[in-house]
């Protein structure tokens, strides 16, 4: 519809011009943003060019460049390798630290509004998801934890505004940190169909989190059919659906064992190691929660963690019957993981290390030592909420379109930021980041609002305010009372559009849904009776209404004086 609407225009993957229409939404967007935050803040505007230096102090250089590839990286003439900003954590330390000396320079708070470059895998939906776009970004730096945990409430509140304003449906919700790092953060999602974000939420409003990040009650199992140790012959069942059918059992009464294979980097040097993850024959593994736990217990910048080729590390047999002892390859020991569902089973199936054959009655610590427990499960619909048994877990799709974090010392220590307390002695402040997607939020807007005729903008952002469409351009009373009219809408500070091509007003009537303008006036045969038809692009309503009082009615319906 945006394309349709001539809005934007694709240039390649994941690249668009925005027209005039488009540039209109987008700077009252930031209008919008700024008046929320300008009560926060200070505006500033950092370089989109950034030192590889300050990249590599923070240690996000190879995560960015080779693990997940998402920053343009590029060299200049001297050979000095620089990035292309998809984010300014760095910028805002090596800035900050020139600025802070004392505590008495704390509490700082910045924002931006520009654009930013990420080298995309998969451009998607339009502006969802591009190479290059617009974003609000803000920094924050604090001499207390307290003080950071009251800005990042600050800043959770603008946000909050800020989309209740747009009159979006949105959502905030426990996230995951993801490359950004941080102890604690919190994403704004804008809910609709097309999103790629999971919320898993229960309904007394208590609890609201991104499949990434959501932990629930594990459905229990049921007591084990199996009571003593027994291998048994299970011939052609390299899944839990066909070895529980051939032993009888349910999934929950299975722990199956999965081997990954972690990459990571230690300096330029890479490094292979196998990860053995055992959980519940009815659970599956979340991408996001496994990530984080092999990241935290490799020695180095985690790039790569993939489903392995058994063979690769040891004299195994395929998927399906690895048992939680596999030896250890014989040159690295694995990484061996359980999930804390898994870690609670009794008297569970498993594998053997043997094709064709599986344990049942095992139990931890009498059959296999329990590895290292962690929360590695993908926590589904349905399953009750920790804070109680009676709120199951609703879901819903979101598209994301904020994200604040408490990044705590992750940068400045890395960085080498220090201001002198009250005692005189150095100290290391600690650190907050709030992003919003500026084009994100429009292209979300967009997403949530329109319906089958076309767009349906907030009034607050739209292109114009008001479009006049002229039914009859050779009807001489028709055009001048639509000039008359539009000159009056303008000298009121009413934004207004004219719709004066001479089309058939078929066209013109498909062209003012299609732009979702807010209201539209129809200048037709009423004109000869002093009246037109003024129609409300959301609800569809639609009134008759002197010439003479247009005006006040669309001022009164703006929320203009």
């Amino acid at each position: 519809m945006l394309l349709r609407a001539g809005f934007i225009r694709q240039l390649g993957s994941g690249l668009y011009a925005m027209l005039p229409p488009m540039t209109r939404v987008l700077h009252r967007l930031e209008a919008l943003i700024r008046r929320e935050m300008d009560g926060a803040a200070q505006e500033v505007s950092f370089p989109l060019l950034q030192p590889a230096a300050l990249w590599r102090q923070s240690g996000r250089w190879d995560a960015y460049t080779r693990a997940d590839g998402i920053m343009f990286a590029v060299t200049d003439r001297g050979g000095r390798e620089l990035a292309l900003a998809p984010t300014h954590e760095e910028v805002a330390v090596a800035v900050a630290r020139e600025l802070v000396g004392s505590y008495r320079d704390l509490p700082l708070s910045v924002y931006q509004i520009g654009r930013k470059f990420r080298d995309e895998l998969r451009p998607r939906a339009g502006l969802l998801r591009t190479r290059e776009f617009v974003m609000k970004d803000g920094y924050s730096f604090h001499a207390t934890p307290e003080d950071l945990a009251r800005t990042f409430e600050v800043m959770g509140d603008a946000y909050a505004r800020i989309l209740t304003r747009l009159g979006a449906d949105w959502r905030a919700a426990q996230a995951d940190s993801g490359m950004i790092g941080g102890a604690e953060s919190r994403e704004y999602l804008l809910l609709s169909d097309v999103g790629e974000d999971t919320l898993l939420y229960t309904a007394d409003g208590l609890y609201t989190a991104n499949a990434e990040q959501a932990v629930s009650r594990a459905h229990p199992a049921p007591a084990s059919v199996f009571t003593t140790p027994e291998r048994r012959h299970t011939p052609g069942t390299p899944t839990v659906v066909s070895a529980c059918a051939v032993l009888g059992c349910e999934a929950s009464q299975m722990v199956k064992n999965v081997l990954y294979e972690a990459e990571y980097l230690n300096g330029d040097q890479t490094s292979i190691r196998p990860v053995l993850v055992s959980l519940r024959g009815d659970h599956g593994v979340n991408p996001v929660k496994l990530w984080n736990a092999v990241s935290a217990r490799v020695d180095g910048t985690l790039t790569a963690l993939e489903v392995a080729d058994t063979e690769h590390w040891a004299d195994s047999p395929p998927l399906g019957y690895i048992a939680p002892d596999l030896p250890d390859s014989a040159d690295r020991p694995f990484l061996r993981l359980c999930d804390g569902a898994a870690a609670q089973s009794q008297n569970f199936a498993t594998g053997t290390n043997e094709t064709d054959w599986h344990l049942v009655g095992a139990n931890w610590g009498d059959q296999f030592p329990l590895p290292e427990v962690a929360d590695l499960r993908q926590t589904q619909a349905g399953e009750a909420s920790l804070h109680g048994p009676a709120q199951p877990l609703l879901s819903a799709r979101g598209i994301e379109v904020g994200h604040i974090f408490q990044l705590g010392m992750r940068y400045t220590g890395a960085l080498k930021m220090t201001f002198t307390a009250a005692d005189g002695t150095p100290q290391t402040p600690t650190m907050g980041c709030y992003g919003l997607g500026v084009t994100r939020l429009a292209a979300a807007l967009a997403e949530q609002f329109a319906d089958e005729r076309g767009l349906v903008w907030p009034a607050v952002i739209a292109p114009h305010a008001v479009l006049l469409t002229v039914v009859d351009m050779k009807d001489a009373a028709q055009v001048q009372a639509a000039e008359t009219l539009y000159a009056e809408l303008q000298a009121a500070g009413i934004d207004a559009l004219l719709d004066d091509r001479p089309l058939r007003a078929g066209v013109k009537f498909a062209d003012a849904d299609l732009t979702g303008i807010p209201w539209r006036v129809t200048l037709g045969r009423g004109v000869a009776g002093g009246r037109a038809e003024v129609k409300e692009r959301r609800g569809g309503e639609v009134q008759e209404i002197n010439l003479g009082k247009i005006l006040e009615h669309l001022r009164t319906r703006l929320g203009q004086p």
